[in-house]
């Protein structure tokens, strides 16, 4: 379960009582809620109630409207990289930004977020965890990204090398007809990191905070999932609904129905 489904019902001690009360068995967590209460004392909390930190959020933006403060921005997700492994993360996500106030460059903003994932990649193999590239959405190209397509993180990852993955979000992929293709890549070269679950409904009033629950839109997850499995990926699932329709929801109801909908749609083969 990702912190952000029920981010405004849980502060992170409840968040983790909680999950372990529903029957989760691992977290993503986001650095801004682990420092209220200090890493040390999330990371004991979180083993004590039986629980492993799958991916950590984030680090980055590393680009945007102050792009002119590379250095802070690269100081500050070498910050967030270290605290991931401080917390003991599977991943953590390296996340984008997007323009330059006034930037119509695409092909630029791709190649600087190359080159500084590559400073940061040297960074990660030093902490010892890897780094999560996560495609989103294309309308969130320009805005909070510059990677909009799995081929793109793909390439990517070819580029930069070992100890760099993917994370596949329904959300954001389920449109590509390049869709099965590429997860099948990146389960050939060993880089699937995460399957990021949850449903895209019809209409789609937020492009953020309008994701469905599982079941409760179009997105075949299903068969997603079964090409997941079948690129060769035997990772847990990691429930990400950004929602202000769950977050206005008990938090204790969201854990149950999301347990729920994913044993009814996975067929119960699942370490969520």
């Amino acid at each position: 379960m990702n912190h952000a489904t029920v981010r405004v019902q849980y502060g992170m001690a409840q968040f983790v009582e909680q999950c372990a009360a529903h029957g989760y068995a691992g977290v993503s967590v986001w650095g801004a809620e682990v420092e209220k209460v200090g890493f040390a004392t999330a990371r004991s909390m979180i083993a004590d109630h039986g629980l492993f930190v799958f991916g950590y959020n984030r680090a980055g933006p590393l680009m945007g409207p102050d792009f002119h403060r590379k250095d802070e921005a690269m100081d500050a997700a070498r910050r967030e990289i270290d605290r991931a492994a401080e917390i003991g993360a599977d991943h953590v996500m390296l996340f984008p930004g997007g323009f330059v106030s006034g930037e119509k460059d695409l092909s630029g903003a791709r190649q600087r977020f190359a080159e500084m994932a590559k400073v940061l990649l040297d960074h990660a193999k030093t902490a010892g965890i890897r780094l999560a590239l996560e495609p989103l959405h294309p309308m969130l190209v320009g805005d909070r990204t510059c990677m909009g397509t799995l081929r793109h993180a793909n390439d990517l990852c070819d580029r930069l090398g070992e100890g760099t993955g993917i994370v596949v979000d329904a959300h954001h992929v389920w449109w590509d007809e390049a869709l099965e293709p590429e997860i099948a890549r990146a389960g050939a070269a060993d880089r699937i990191l995460a399957f990021h679950v949850n449903d895209w409904l019809l209409p789609t009033r937020h492009r953020l905070t309008d994701r469905g629950m599982m079941g409760d839109g179009i997105i075949d997850l299903k068969g997603m999932w079964r090409s997941i499995l079948g690129a060769g990926y035997d990772g847990p699932l990691e429930v990400e609904i950004f929602s202000e329709d769950w977050w206005a929801e008990p938090g204790d109801r969201v854990l149950e129905i999301a347990m729920q909908r994913c044993r009814e749609i996975f067929d119960g083969d699942t370490d969520a």
